[in-house]
């Protein structure tokens, strides 16, 4: 594998730049494997990254319907943050954040992680006293968030409208300096490249059709599009298409898939610091390195495998940024897409092991999965690994909506997920 670095930049400038060699080869299935994991998004080549750099199990296929990185890991809005109110959420989380800061140094690839701050504006008392209780609970925690003033929101994002008679007022808000933004593309190559050239096949463009299960229950490898692949242990990390594929392995999730949706503005020159986050609204907006303002909303409000979602969410997400941002209110917009979120009833997330034998799974991080990627890439490595969970992912199991033992982070949040 070449390593990026001034050198080799230099000297492949001299020829034509074509000196560079393939990222990852265009694997074809082998007839076994240690491991497979059903999904080709950042989670799950983070994963078998993972699995081959921390516990030396190299005999492992990435197996995916469509192209790498093309489902919700294309399709996020790149916000990277660990200011959630509960315990196990916070270092879930802020594992992820400790990840980020020195991922492309891990993987030598420039993941572009911009650590711009997140600041979650407050619009009414409920807002403040929601967000102030996040703050202590995450200084316990040691997450870093403190609260600001209006004026002293103003003064880190000036795009801010503080006016007291604006149709949503600032009465302060949540920053967490940490936060911030990477280039979702970029992780998923970086990923890929790494775990590629440690001898994981990436299989691209073969959807599995069914996962199957040997005379004793356990799994013993799935059926795709390019015939039957054998494994010894099974890991299902594929979104909002998590619930059809765990079914035919005859497993249930709590789970619903929802469009979300998001969209860019024609690129201007850099104005917009920081990420900012209207959790009354569920408007969010950072500004790309090209320029464009980043725009993201709430989930629709109905059960859908669309990927495109309905036009009036996103009037309703577009009148609230134009109120808190005035200064916007003439900008164009210039695309917009969904992806399939797949949300629990408490939205956290399910990592572990499942009833069956030897199968594993990643799933409902809802609207937040971006941000966990190499987090929930890292524990999910170990369960399947060692065939327990990581004490991080330990409370986050499928168990827990038997038992009661949520972490109810929907209520949590403040937000109309």
């Amino acid at each position: 594998m070449t390593r990026f670095n001034a050198f080799s930049l230099l000297r492949n400038a001299l020829n034509g730049h074509r000196g560079w060699t393939e990222q990852w080869p265009e694997a074809q299935p082998k007839p076994a494997y240690d491991v497979i994991i059903v999904g080709a998004g950042g989670h799950g080549l983070g994963a078998a990254y993972y699995l081959a750099t921390q516990h030396g199990i190299t005999n492992v296929a990435v197996i995916d319907k469509g192209w790498l990185g093309g489902g919700n890991t294309g399709r996020n809005t790149t916000i990277i943050r660990s200011n959630y109110l509960y315990d196990e959420s916070a270092r879930m989380f802020d594992h992820s954040v400790d990840l980020w800061q020195g991922l492309s140094q891990e993987l030598n690839y420039n993941v572009m992680y911009s650590n711009r701050g997140c600041l979650m504006l407050a619009h009414t008392v409920h807002d403040v006293q929601s967000f102030k209780r996040h703050v202590h609970a995450n200084r316990l925690n040691g997450v870093d968030n403190r609260w600001l003033t209006p004026q002293e929101c103003k003064a880190y994002c000036p795009p801010i409208n503080i006016s007291p008679d604006a149709r949503y007022p600032v009465m302060g808000g949540a920053l967490q300096q940490r936060a911030g933004t990477a280039r979702h593309d970029a992780v998923a190559w970086g990923y890929a490249r790494g775990a590629a050239a440690r001898g994981v096949d990436i299989i691209q463009n073969c959807a599995v059709t069914a996962i199957r299960r040997g005379p004793d229950g356990a799994v013993i490898g799935v059926d795709t599009e390019k015939g039957f692949i054998g494994a010894k242990k099974i890991a299902v990390s594929a979104s909002g298409h998590n619930t059809q594929v765990m079914a035919t392995a005859g497993v249930r999730l709590p789970l619903e898939s929802v469009p979300l949706q998001a969209l860019v503005s024609e690129p201007v020159k850099p104005v917009f610091p920081c990420v900012v986050m209207s959790n009354a609204v569920h408007a969010y907006c950072s500004q790309s390195d090209k320029g464009e303002l980043v725009i993201g909303s709430g989930t629709d409000q109905y059960v859908s495998y669309s990927q495109r979602g309905g036009l009036p969410l996103i009037e309703h997400t577009i009148a609230a940024i134009s109120e808190v941002f005035p200064i916007f209110n003439r900008m164009r917009m210039l695309r917009k897409w969904g992806g399939i979120t797949d949300n629990t009833p408490d939205r956290s997330p399910i990592v572990g092991k499942t009833p069956v034998q030897n199968l594993y799974v990643n799933c409902g991080w809802g609207t937040g999965g971006f941000k966990a990627t190499p987090g929930a890439a890292h524990t999910l490595a170990w369960t399947v690994a060692r065939d327990e969970p990581h004490p991080i992912n330990a409370p986050f199991t499928l168990d827990r909506f038997r038992t009661g033992r949520l972490i109810d982070e929907a209520a949590a949040a403040a937000v109309a997920h």
